[in-house]
């Protein structure tokens, strides 16, 4: 019998640090499956060849949102990781912890152990942070962390200088002290490469005899006899194939795939899986249910001065950016393309951040058809700056749409469903403008092309969000912690409501939406389940 005492589902940004954790004292036999395949591609380990793996599905999953009426009707387009490494793979590399009053609410939500000293404790042990250690950052841990310093774009100097005069004040650390202000972002680059959850956690663990990942595995169901997870079936190569479990089964697939699974494995809402004719192992109406995402727009600016898109529009530019990574491994190729950024509040009721900013020295205003083209950005200099909402009260939600488990779920966003989430981005693209009006900015304006300077009116700002807004790329909760079994899906250790030896350890199990990125409190969920997990197995 093909057996392990753990199997990990999914090799994501919690995945690889379970593998890495769980397979470390040498005791335990560990089975990772991960329904894409490896790594070690060049878009994917270069930082800014992310924008050719957005419709890449080799790499994605290439999900689709339902029609969305808060997006007016558009089907909005979510992109997840498919591949060793997850979305960590694939994504931006900001790496953003949340605030603190986040992880208040965590603790309150989702009972102890989730508040502030706990998780920063784990973040501090999992880091090694180039800028050094202090109160809130760590060193010594498998996840290099860079500062992000160095050969930034100088119109970021002057995006930060705007900020200012237009009162947010600047911040040399959002992961720091307090997340309010302007500056630049950390990444998740080491070098030249991108430093994924699957080169930080997983590669290295590989080495180890007890830890074995499979790759182009697509888990069909979770096993359960009696109440308890025993196993898994999957298929790879076209074969169907069962692993059995001594220990646990977690889930790490994230918070579309945790939740679809566990439907297809007979957790979840009752009606709909008898609808589908799959047998109910437990009902429960939470799974799949709760997702929140962080959703937002850019606006962009034509320039009087040269921005990237002068060197990574022409072939000639692109060939010399490509020899200055390939050679010396600096130039924009080496990097996210969000340099700077920001938090700040809408109003002063709020008691924290709820919006964030993005800075982009470049534009993409005429795309090609299916590709989101990074490297092939506007004819002329332009720049964009973009905000998300924090904090939104819209919830959305997943839905398995057959018995058969290649088949995508339903994914309903629900974006700006509610009037807080209306009220705030209006007020949050107001003060955008705000900051490119400001002299260190407007000086080396031309025209402000999205929207554009016809659209003045709250009615058409409203309309215009509505067009152009998508998600950030962070759904969460969609299996969400809480220590009542009517409201949640998880208890406070991440095991499954009602069903022995399964636990969910991912962004899906998040209690609420942190401010901010989702990548670095995935890896910190996996971090601090691997803890509980070998705990409760003494």
């Amino acid at each position: 019998m093909d057996e392990s005492d753990y199997i990990i589902v999914g090799a994501g940004s919690a995945g690889c640090v379970l593998a890495n954790r769980l397979s470390e004292n040498g005791r335990h036999r560990v089975t990772l499956l991960e329904a894409g395949g490896d790594d070690r591609r060049f878009f994917v380990q270069m930082p800014l060849g992310y924008g050719k793996l957005f419709y890449d599905p080799a790499v994605n999953w290439l999900y689709a949102a339902e029609p969305d009426p808060g997006l007016n009707g558009q089907r909005d387009h979510i992109p997840r990781g498919r591949i060793l490494g997850g979305s960590s793979s694939i994504n931006a590399m900001v790496y953003i912890r949340g605030q603190k009053r986040d992880f208040d609410d965590w603790q309150a939500a989702a009972g102890p152990g989730w508040g502030w000293d706990q998780v920063l404790a784990a973040y501090k042990a999992m880091e090694h942070n180039e800028a050094g250690a202090n109160d809130f950052r760590g060193q010594g841990g498998p996840l290099y962390v860079s500062n992000n310093r160095r050969g930034l774009h100088w119109l970021v100097e002057d995006y930060i200088a705007a900020c200012t005069e237009a009162g947010l004040p600047y911040n040399a650390d959002f992961n720091g002290a307090t997340q309010e202000g302007t500056g630049t972002y950390q990444m998740t680059i080491k070098g030249r490469r991108r430093n994924s959850a699957a080169r930080a956690f997983l590669h290295p663990a590989m080495r180890r005899k007890n830890l074995r990942v499979i790759t182009q595995a697509q888990v069909t169901r979770v096993l359960i006899e009696n109440g308890r997870a025993t196993g898994v079936e999957y298929i790879r190569g076209g074969a169907r194939q069962t692993l059995r479990a001594k220990a646990e089964v977690i889930l790490a697939g994230g918070a579309i795939n945790s939740p679809q699974l566990l439907q297809l494995s007979g957790i979840g809402p009752g009606s709909l899986l008898q609808s589908h004719g799959i047998p109910v192992r437990h009902e429960n109406a939470n799974v799949g249910d709760h997702m929140s995402d962080h959703h937002g727009l850019n606006y962009t600016w034509k320039m009087k001065v040269s921005t990237y898109n002068n060197i990574l529009r022409p072939w000639w530019g692109k060939a010399l950016m490509g020899l200055w990574y390939l050679a010396l491994g600096g130039g924009p190729l080496a990097k996210s393309i969000n340099h700077g950024g920001g938090f700040f509040r809408t109003h002063e009721g709020h008691d924290r951040p709820n919006m964030q900013l993005y800075f982009q020295a470049f534009s993409t205003l005429l795309p090609r058809a299916g590709e989101r083209p990074l490297l092939t950005p506007d004819p002329f200099p332009g720049l964009s700056v973009g905000l998300s909402n924090c904090r939104p009260s819209s919830r959305g939600h997943v839905r398995i749409t057959s018995p058969d488990p290649l088949a995508h779920p339903a994914i309903t966003a629900n974006a700006y469903a509610t009037q807080d989430d209306v009220t705030e981005m209006l007020a949050a693209v107001k003060f955008l403008r705000r900051i490119m009006a400001q002299p260190s900015m407007a000086r080396w304006v031309d025209e402000e092309l999205r929207p554009g300077p016809q659209i003045q009116s709250d009615a058409e700002l409203i309309e215009d969000f509505r067009n152009r807004s998508g998600t950030v790329y962070h759904p969460s909760c969609t299996c969400r912690m809480g220590p009542d079994p009517t409201e949640s899906v998880l208890d406070t250790r991440l095991r499954v409501h009602g069903i022995g030896g399964l636990r969910v350890v991912d962004a899906s199990s998040f209690p609420n939406l942190i401010a901010g990125n989702t990548n670095a409190p995935a890896m910190m969920v996996g971090w601090k389940g691997a803890e509980m997990i070998l705990h409760d197995a003494r």
